[in-house]
């Protein structure tokens, strides 16, 4: 018996929201992995400081300033990436944003915000990707959803909803792909320590009670999620397609 490793040596991966945490995490764990690392976000002077930390682990790197809500802006990440690299193996759709605010006072252009990022722009990079992927017939998309997709929270409204479109749109993308030997995954988080969930760990009060909420007594931090990450990004997991994967520590339990 031959025990699957997690090696994604020779692939080409594109990791959108790659300028810092959990995309920054899995930017560098697929690095380490033995792949050459596509890093998007809005800001390129973050996404550069990833690329030559990819680069100093050995592996090629690109950093593309992109807005995933633009579609045309997501058409010049996937030419740009395969002027460079020739192909694209691995997408993972990490790019988020969140508006803290009860949803009934949520203004209109706020909503707009949310969905456009968080699960418009997951929309647009898979339908651009799997164009790709479709042609080679192979490919692996994973999305990263959030325990909010199931669990609603005061405050994470729109975001949770989006979440909740992402792992729909995990299931619908997985049965329409598997004919071209894609499999679409999603993995999704808890509370983690990044800059984008600060407002909420940075507070004494907020992380002690969530602690305590947690069966494992801690929150998460950016390499649990990768490591998942990289489980569905690898051929340990060929047999796994259209589902989510929940890293929370057994708060859904």
């Amino acid at each position: 018996m031959t025990i699957p490793n997690l090696s994604l040596e020779g692939k080409v991966a594109v990791i959108t929201g790659g300028s810092r945490g959990i995309g920054r995490s899995i930017a560098l764990g697929f690095a380490e992995a033995g792949a050459d690392v596509v890093v998007a976000s809005r800001t390129i002077a973050d996404l550069e400081k990833v690329a030559q930390q990819i680069e100093e682990l050995g592996q090629r790197a690109l950093a593309v300033e992109t807005n995933i809500a633009v579609k045309s802006e997501v058409d010049n990440m996937v030419a740009k990436t395969l002027e460079k690299f020739g192909t694209i193996d691995i997408l993972v759709n990490s790019a988020a944003i969140n508006i803290m605010r009860p949803l009934i006072d949520l203004r209109e252009d706020g909503w707009d915000k949310v969905m456009n990022v968080d699960l418009k722009g997951y929309y647009l990079c898979c339908q651009a990707v799997a164009g790709v992927m479709k042609e080679k017939k192979s490919g692996n998309i994973i999305n990263i959803t959030s325990t909010g997709a199931v669990k609603a929270a005061a405050g994470l409204g729109a975001y949770s909803i989006a979440k909740a479109g992402v792992v729909m749109l995990t299931q619908v993308l997985a049965v329409e792909l598997a004919h071209c030997n894609i499999r679409v995954n999603s993995v999704g988080p808890s509370l983690v320590r990044t800059g984008f969930s600060e407002p909420m760990w940075a507070n004494p009060d907020v992380l002690k009670a969530v602690e305590a909420s947690t069966p494992l007594g801690r929150i998460a931090e950016p390499e649990d999620i990768m490591s998942a990450v990289l489980f569905l990004a690898s051929d340990a997991s060929s047999y796994i397609t259209g589902q989510t994967i929940y890293v929370e520590g057994g708060v859904l339990a």
